[in-house]
């Protein structure tokens, strides 16, 4: 019995989505055990042999949600730093940023303040992929009054700082002010180096609120090792989600040194933590142009392998010999069909994340190979404009979802919050629509997906509560396969539960 799971349950008078009939489900020890005809029970009743009976009044029951792709602390960060996703040029980038440094002093939202320093002030979301003006040091610098400042990509690859930010965290720019790829990283894990306890509550408000959107489960790839980061805030209360905590290439000899292997609970996480995949990073992104790719860019280069297919090969058997399941990032075409060769090579299956780019005669091999497409739907509307300038008339096979399912791969949705929203519905209607309902069309409609497939995606392949499922559930007012797509954009979300425990709504529904 997970020690997460709460006392014996019935959901009462529920019904699935496509059904007009009503029924009961029975849940113990946080499992389903039992599903009957509503009409089997006493009329009224609020209690059946001592269980408690929580009357749902005809409401919506679907499997709980999954976001597959998340770095945790980083979007509960972004909630607390200055916004520059709207930004349209790197000037209306810089305006903000202007206009917030008054603000920020004012109410204490840094990302440090050690020793009396001048805190570094820190944006996120910018996308310089299709501004028609550059960033540069020099427009950063007049905008600043001197305060350090790092703007932080929407996508995590790159960051833009000010001259003051780049003294004080030992950097070295050029006048672009730009650091990209792993230079990036690790001064962003630096921005991200607060008090515990800040973090720590932050990260809750963030899960409380996925919880309220019917989530019941992430898969958290924060570069870091993780696992002590979970027991922490597991062990200060945390309880609105299962994580699976990912591990990196830098800690794998420690992970198999402890006897860690994916899917394995974690002792002291109250049944809500496991060890999560082997994340190994071989591209960079479209919006830094560092994406592997087979063609150029239209200004020139391929983007960036960062780890040699032989060194891939040599990584993912490792992982097999270790229990990992390798989850390989891909988004070039050129990353993709790299990591393909290796998942033959090393004789594994795993996850390719993002799979944003595909040459057409690969599609067949991520079936063949019995892979998962760890993908992020609403990066296709997000980042259709940078696909169109830099991808040309190819991008009928960027963010290929319908092919991707033709060809049998498993699809596995998620956000890659920070970079979209940690909103499961927010991906499925982008799977569903291919439209950000924005009044533009939609974006290669043909590799759109039914809302069936979409819901499957987000919720690790179950279609139905059935007997024997953990119940892990959420609640909506209204059958997702039926309402408009508006609606479904925004699902109304009644409660949720993991293991039989409301994690959201269980006082009001």
């Amino acid at each position: 019995m997970p020690e997460s799971a709460a006392p014996d349950i019935v959901l009462a008078s529920v019904r699935q989505p496509g059904e007009t009939g009503s029924s009961d489900i029975h849940i113990a020890r946080g499992i389903v055990t039992r599903i009957t005809a509503a009409e089997e029970r006493p009329d009224g009743a609020r209690d059946l042999a001592g269980v408690r009976v929580v009357d749902l009044a005809g409401r919506y029951v679907i499997p709980g949600l999954w976001d597959e792709h998340v770095h945790m602390t980083q979007w509960a960060m972004a909630a607390n730093r200055i916004d520059v996703s709207r930004a349209a040029s790197a000037g209306d980038a810089v305006d903000v940023v202007r206009s917030s440094i008054p603000a920020i002093r004012g109410n204490g939202r840094t990302d440090t303040d050690d020793a009396g320093t001048v805190p570094t002030l820190v944006g996120v979301g910018f996308r310089d992929a299709i501004w028609a003006d550059e960033p540069s040091l020099a427009m950063l610098d007049a905008a600043t009054q001197g305060a350090p400042v790092a703007l932080i990509s929407h996508d995590l690859h790159c960051v833009w700082l000010n001259s003051a930010a780049a003294v004080r965290h030992g950097v070295s720019v050029d006048g672009s002010g730009l650091l990209r790829e792993e230079p990036a990283f690790v001064l962003t894990r630096e921005l991200g180096r607060l008090p515990d306890a800040v973090v720590d509550a932050w990260v809750d408000e963030a899960a409380r609120k996925a919880a309220a959107r019917g989530v019941v489960g992430i898969v958290d790839f924060e570069m870091t090792w993780n696992r002590e980061v979970w027991l922490r805030r597991v062990g200060g209360g945390f309880g609105s989600l299962r994580v699976e905590a990912g591990v990196y290439p830098e800690h794998l000899e420690r992970a198999r040194r402890e006897a860690m292997r994916t899917g394995q609970d974690i002792p002291g996480g109250n049944g809500l933590l496991r060890v999560g995949p082997l994340k190994v990073l071989i591209d960079g992104s479209l919006n830094t142009r560092t994406a592997y790719c087979v063609d150029p860019y239209p200004h020139g280069g391929r983007g960036l392998l960062t780890v040699s297919e032989t060194e891939l090969v040599e990584l993912l058997v490792r992982a097999r010999e270790a229990g990992f399941v390798p989850a390989v990032h891909a988004i070039g075409d050129a990353a993709n069909q790299v990591a393909l060769n290796a998942f033959e090579a090393a004789g594994i299956a795993g996850r390719i994340e993002h799979a944003q780019f595909v040459r057409q005669e690969d599609f067949a091999r991520f079936g063949r190979l019995g892979l998962v497409a760890s993908v992020q739907p609403a990066h296709a509307l997000d980042d259709r404009d940078a696909a169109d300038a830099n991808w040309g008339d190819r991008t009928d096979r960027a963010f290929p979802l319908r092919s991707l399912l033709a060809a049998g791969a498993t699809l596995a949705f998620g956000s890659d919050a920070p970079v979209a929203p940690l909103d499961p519905w927010t991906a499925m209607s982008a799977a569903a629509t291919r439209s950000a309902l924005d009044g533009r069309g939609p974006w290669h409609p043909e590799q759109a997906i039914t809302r069936e497939e979409a819901l499957a995606a987000s919720s690790r392949g179950r279609r139905r509560i059935q007997v024997g499922d953990p119940a892990d559930i959420a609640v909506l007012d209204d059958d997702p396969l039926r309402v408009s797509d508006e609606v479904f954009a925004s699902m109304p979300v009644a409660a949720t539960l993991v293991a039989g425990r409301f994690t959201y709504g269980g006082g009001s529904v």
